[in-house]
């Protein structure tokens, strides 16, 4: 799947100002490539749209979830606690450019805002937003490991002295929660490899 192709499909209902979509998309492009990304860069949007595509006939807004997908890590620094409020008004920002309806571009900013702790949801869009978005939990643990290798190297600032007490309480976070995953189709596919993926990766660190 080309990132850039699905972006400018995304943008045609709502303008067919191409240099106006070219400059929105050069700026996801240079924000989701940059060197300090390790894991929040491109593959991890095409990775999400692969896992949403067999649930697409079950969100009720798949127009506005694709652009949550675009703009939910537009910023991201490692020593920022802000990042989902910055990356949602850079949505607001740019999908105004854009021309969307207001209540799209604030379906954006609420579902970009609700990956900052993923909890349930009350709206069921954004809960398959948020389980896209950790799908990687899910995965076999060779892919886990390389996950957790490129989110320790995104945090490379941090001495493990550091690192590894502020991962824990992550990982424990998601243990604690009733479930990791709010949709049924992710519950099934991928609840119960994801607890064994982190407590291995607790026993790790």
């Amino acid at each position: 799947m080309n990132m850039r192709d699905h972006f400018e499909q995304l943008c045609f209902p709502f303008t067919k100002d191409l240099n106006l979509i070219d400059e929105l998309w050069k700026e996801i492009e240079t924000k989701y490539t940059e060197k300090s990304r390790h894991y929040y860069n491109l593959l991890h949007l095409r990775n999400m749209f692969a896992e949403l595509e067999p649930s697409k006939n079950k969100i009720s807004d798949f127009t506005a979830v694709s652009f949550s997908i675009f703009y939910h890590d537009i910023v991201y620094n490692a020593t920022s606690k802000s990042n989902e409020e910055k990356s949602a008004l850079k949505a607001k920002e740019r999908l105004s450019e854009l021309g969307l309806p207001q209540d799209t571009i604030e379906a954006v900013s609420d579902q970009i805002l609700a990956t900052k702790l993923h909890q349930t949801s009350m709206n069921e869009d954004t809960n398959y937003l948020l389980d896209t978005d950790l799908s990687i939990l899910g995965k076999d643990f060779e892919s886990y490991l390389a996950y957790t290798k490129m989110i320790r190297k995104e945090y490379s600032i941090y001495p493990d002295l550091l690192y590894k007490p502020g991962r824990k309480k992550v990982l424990k976070h998601f243990l604690e929660l009733d479930t990791i995953f709010k949709t049924d189709y992710f519950k099934d596919k991928y609840e119960m490899q994801a607890k064994k993926n982190i407590a291995a990766e607790i026993d790790l660190l």
